[in-house]
């Protein structure tokens, strides 16, 4: 049992082998096998060994509250003003295809009052990284100390910015090993991974996009609902308040994939003409925030208070002078968020577009995500490996969108690209995304499955 803590230290072989068997580790071992990863004291390949062991194995619910917490106290903890108690949130979402979801939600909430500290990442392999997508905008800097990130807060109220070096550093080591070993997958190492970084942001809610389908970690929604389950009971232990929202991701989300198109595209919703399902996502997410920080009374008023945000411009406001405050030129800021923008004029343009017609008519049943972005991942838009600079301007945008009806040789999807040309074979890829039938072939299940709130 945990309460029962050997002073000596526990060799590492032996922790290694206790877990193998599927024995529990006591918060102590936990600690030290942290602290081994923290400070290089233990091999590499042992923190490997381990992390299979761990994938293999599981972990009870205390083991992965123990790692969390001892990965999360491996660096700093932020601290904020008193006064800014209870208002402190953020999201974190699984990752899928054109989630821009962040760039909208993270102003809407500044608009409603919180502090938004949101510690992002980068995309790798399909899944594109909210910092990428930012880092299209010229001069915007990503990278913030901490004094400056809250300055940044104080005067906007919202920041987006990179996992600073002292921010969970057990966590870079685990999770580029866990990359190497295959051990991505496990359920107390993700939770770990997720959870350590939203406690060191010293958070008073947190809500989660888990999502599930073709272009998500997890293809159903029971193995998705358990993420889900052992994240909310971990943020809740750490004393966050959390929820989740279980989200399918088979199609891209929105209209656009790609780093600057996604940005025109949430510019776009922050000035009230998003499409449904980013306005549902952001909604949602930001009403279930607005509920547990007792900012709305209930999730419908959470909801329309956010989406209040978007109609009014008070959420574009807060995205401008997140830009400004984030190294934006003013006059390319105040471009930007003018109601009817040469978006072109600030950000760049691929050198060439080129539309993709539909084959036969029919009906849009499907397009799938996960094929248009690794098109998009080998023109540029994302790394297969961490460190590669990718091609902002990289992307697509479609031109059609679920149920519609279609004809045959009409546009729908216009490829934003460098290289000379698309191959054969990238343009077979790309018409092998769309799905066409007929009419009574459309099954459109709900974007949410389901809701988790504490």
């Amino acid at each position: 049992s945990l309460l029962h803590e050997e002073n000596e230290l526990t060799p590492f072989p032996e922790l290694i082998r206790k877990k193998r068997d599927g024995e529990q580790l006591s918060v102590l071992e936990i600690r030290d096998f942290v602290q081994g990863v923290k400070y290089k004291t233990i091999q590499e390949g042992q923190i490997g060994a381990m992390l299979m062991a761990i994938w293999q194995k599981g972990m009870l619910a205390e083991e992965t509250l123990a790692l969390t917490k001892e990965m999360m106290m491996s660096g700093e903890v932020m601290s904020w003003p008193s006064q800014w108690k209870g208002l402190v949130v953020d999201k974190h979402s699984t990752g899928g295809v054109g989630d821009k979801v962040s760039l909208v939600l993270a102003p809407a909430l500044a608009a409603c009052g919180c502090k938004v500290p949101m510690i992002s990442g980068r995309g790798l392999a399909h899944t594109g990284g909210t910092l990428d997508k930012l880092e299209s905008i010229p001069g915007l800097n990503v990278c913030q100390p901490g004094e400056q990130l809250q300055r940044i807060l104080q005067e906007v109220g919202c920041c987006i910015v990179g996992q600073t070096e002292n921010l969970v550093p057990a966590d870079k080591v685990m999770y580029a090993l866990r990359d190497a070993t295959s051990t991505v997958d496990s359920l107390p190492l993700i939770t770990g991974s997720i959870m350590s970084k939203k406690g060191a942001e010293s958070l008073s809610a947190l809500v989660l996009d888990v999502k599930f389908g073709k272009a998500a970690l997890y293809q159903d929604l029971s193995s998705a609902k358990k993420l889900a389950q052992s994240l909310v009971s971990v943020g809740n232990s750490l004393g966050i308040h959390t929820g989740a929202v279980l989200s399918r991701m088979n199609c891209p989300i929105g209209r656009c994939v790609g780093n600057s198109l996604e940005v025109i595209e949430s510019l776009e919703c922050l000035k009230g003409r998003g499409p449904d399902d980013i306005l549902e996502l952001v909604t949602l997410l930001g009403g279930v925030l607005l509920l547990m920080t007792g900012c709305a009374a209930s999730l419908e008023d959470g909801k329309k208070v956010i989406a209040g945000t978007l109609r009014n411009g008070k959420a574009l406001e807060k995205f401008r002078n997140m830009m400004i405050g984030q190294g934006v030129a003013v006059q390319a800021a105040a471009s930007l968020c003018s109601d009817n923008a040469d978006y072109y004029s600030v950000l760049r343009r691929a050198l060439h577009q080129t539309d993709l017609e539909t084959e036969c008519p029919g009906t849009v049943l499907d397009i799938d995500g996960v094929v248009i972005a690794k098109v998009l991942q080998r023109l540029g838009a994302g790394r297969s490996k961490v460190g590669q600079t990718i091609n902002h301007s990289v992307g697509a945008e479609l031109l059609v969108f679920l149920g519609q009806q279609v004809e045959k040789g009409q546009p729908w999807l216009r490829v934003h690209y460098e290289t000379p040309a698309l191959s054969a074979e990238q343009r077979v890829s790309l018409q092998r995304a769309l799905t066409l039938g007929s009419a009574d072939q459309l099954h459109t299940p709900p974007l949410v499955a389901e809701v988790i709130i504490p």
